[in-house]
């Protein structure tokens, strides 16, 4: 994917851009906010998923490749995360959607990028907290390499993969390219915010998690 990546972390209106969030109205740390990796490469960006769409090239002599189903449940034993999975798309400034703050407990699978166990990355945002309390992600920090992780889609198949590492990274440096990237592995990523809360009471910093297909 030759591109460049747009700026990181931007705010969607009243709401911030990634998972941790806190309404605007509410006062400093209520909640994690501020937790987006903005915008994804223009090429991830503007791909749709491949999730129920047939194969365009397919033709009576070459019939089409399984459609891959789009996920909707995950699960991490090791810390007890046992979600529905709800659909996010982008925002009209082109950065990434999270989980509605209400929301808290559901994780959330970002369309744009790759269909979870199919080829390159698919991404996973959750909120850390919310002004509602504690939520999806809030023990993530806590995952260890080797990890398991279960993505089950909407015909009930699992795919397991496993943890291969983790990093924290600063909201003005994220790694587009490490999350959002090309990649021949059935990757699968995982998003939420981190660190020290800033003046504003928004978290400094992202945890990512990194695991590829069992």
């Amino acid at each position: 994917m030759s591109r460049t990546f747009p700026s990181l972390w931007r705010v969607r209106t009243a709401l911030p851009v990634y998972a941790c969030l806190a309404l605007a109205a509410l006062p400093a740390l209520t909640g994690c906010s501020d937790a987006s990796p903005s915008k994804p490469p223009a090429a991830v960006a503007q791909s749709p998923t491949t999730a129920g769409t047939p194969d365009a090239e397919a033709t009576a002599e070459s019939p089409a490749k399984p459609v891959a189903q789009a996920p909707v449940h995950v699960t991490i034993p090791s810390l007890g995360v046992n979600s529905d999975i709800m659909r996010l798309g982008l925002n009209t400034d082109g950065t990434v959607e999270v989980p509605p703050a209400e929301k808290g407990m559901t994780v959330g699978w970002y369309t744009g990028g790759s269909v979870p166990g199919e080829p390159g990355p698919a991404v996973l945002i959750g909120h850390n907290d919310t002004h509602l309390g504690k939520a999806v992600f809030h023990d993530l920090k806590k995952i260890t390499k080797g990890a398991d992780i279960t993505v089950r889609d909407e015909k009930g198949t699992e795919v397991h993969f496993k943890v291969t590492g983790r990093e924290t990274a600063s909201k003005t440096a994220f790694p587009t390219a490490r999350v959002y990237g090309p990649t021949d592995d059935r990757a699968l990523r995982l998003i939420t915010c981190d660190g020290a809360f800033d003046a504003q009471g928004h978290p400094v910093d992202n945890l990512i998690v990194y695991a590829t297909r069992r």
